[in-house]
Formats: structure tokens, sequence, C-alpha cells
């Protein structure tokens, strides 16, 4: 039960493949996009798309790695990676205003990101303890204790609580990508051919959402199919 289980990669084949190709769809896009120039850097369309919607206190600020872009809802403050910051490039112009998607869902109260930004301790503390519950109460479980079931269930509960987090993220970068889009064409800052370079980019991002979701669930599913033997145990 601790040990390699061939079993695990049998159900998470599917979301394995599909984020290795999520992984190259982004890597791909962000190169192509990032030749492609635009009038403005990433950092003035996202100063900009700041200010139209209200939001000048919103601080932007430069941090160090490739696609390290995120906003923090905790300080208000959108921070943008050296090349999306610097450079005048469809990329980076897509993806800060992707960002700042972020920074106005969060000063909206739109609702998903009210519910994922509730659920980020479950997302956190959930992994180690899902595991710790489900290796505990199949100890206890094999010695015949009904004090395996109430852990392996809870430990089944605790990982439900990260697959509830990663579907509720997935309209909120949606969303994020589709204030983006109308932005920057509302505003003239993309034309039609830059409108399809950006779409690239942000849906090749959005599919690694959609890779790490399909994870979650699979090895929800796996936990499930690997401890339910010991649920009919203690009932029989």
């Amino acid at each position: 039960m601790l040990g390699f289980d061939p079993v695990y990669f049998v159900f998470v084949i599917p979301a394995f493949l599909l984020s290795m190709w999520a992984q190259y769809r982004v890597k791909a896009a962000y190169a192509a996009g990032m030749q492609e120039p635009s009038t403005i850097s990433g950092a003035t369309a996202a100063r900009q798309m700041l200010d139209d919607a209200g939001l000048s206190d919103v601080v932007i600020e430069e941090t160090p790695g490739e696609l390290s872009d995120h906003y923090d809802p905790s300080t208000r403050v959108v921070r943008l990676s050296t090349d999306v910051y610097r450079s005048r490039t469809l990329a980076a112009v897509g993806i800060a205003a992707h960002e700042v998607g972020h920074a106005i869902q969060h000063a909206r109260h739109y609702a998903p990101l009210v519910i994922r930004n509730a659920a980020v301790p479950a997302a956190t503390v959930g992994p180690m303890l899902s595991f710790g519950l489900l290796m505990l109460g199949a100890l206890f479980a094999a010695q015949g204790s009904p004090l395996g079931k109430l852990m392996i269930i809870g430990g089944i509960a605790a990982f439900g609580g990260i697959v509830f987090f990663q579907l509720v993220n997935l309209p909120v970068e949606f969303d994020a990508s589709n204030r983006a889009k109308q932005y920057l064409n509302q505003m003239g800052v993309v034309d039609q051919q830059g409108a399809v370079v950006v779409r690239q980019v942000l849906d090749a991002a959005a599919l690694t959402y959609v890779a790490a979701t399909l994870q979650s669930v699979l090895t929800l599913a796996y936990y499930i199919f690997r401890f339910s033997g010991f649920l009919r145990s203690n009932d029989e």
C-alpha cells in the first residue's frame, strides 16, 4: 500500500498525456507570441486596463522568472515576469491583461474567485492530509479497527477538497482570459490577426488548468477504487 502502485498510472495516464501536450502548447504559443510585436509593453497594457477599470490603486510589479506572472489578492499587486513586463509583444500584453482580469474579478467580487480563494486551505493542506489519512486508515483497517474506515473516508474527503478547488478554478481562469481578450480588442491594442495570437497564448495556458483538474479528478477516482476494499471489508 505504501509502495509503488502501477494501477495509479493506469488511472492518471490520460491526464499525464494531456499535461505534456499542454506544456508543449504553452511553450510553443508563448515563444511564437513573443515574436509578434505590439505597440505597448505588457506593463503598459496592464496599467491601462487597471486604470480603465477604476483600479488605479492596484500596483504592478516586475518579478523574476519565466511565466511567473500572477495576481496577489492579499496585497492587490499584479506581478509580471520580466519578459512580460518589459516586452512589446502580443504574448506580453495578452498575459498581462489576463492577470489584470484576476484583479478585476477580485474588485468585482466575482463569485467563483471568492469561492476559490476560500478553498485555498483545502488545496494547500489537502494533499498531505489526504495521503496521511489514507495510509494510516489502510493500516488500521487491515487490523480490523473501525477507526480505519473513518480515516479512509476522511482522506478521500480531504482530496475531494482539492478536486473542488481545481473545478472552481477553471471558470476563474477562463473568465480572466475572456476579460483580457475583450479589453484588448475593444481598446484596439490588437488587430484581428493579433487577437488570434493572443487567443492562442491564453487558450494554451488554459489547457494546463484543464490538465491539472483532470489529474485531480482521476487521482480521486483512483483513491476510491484503491481503498474501496477496505471500506467494504468493514461492512461485511
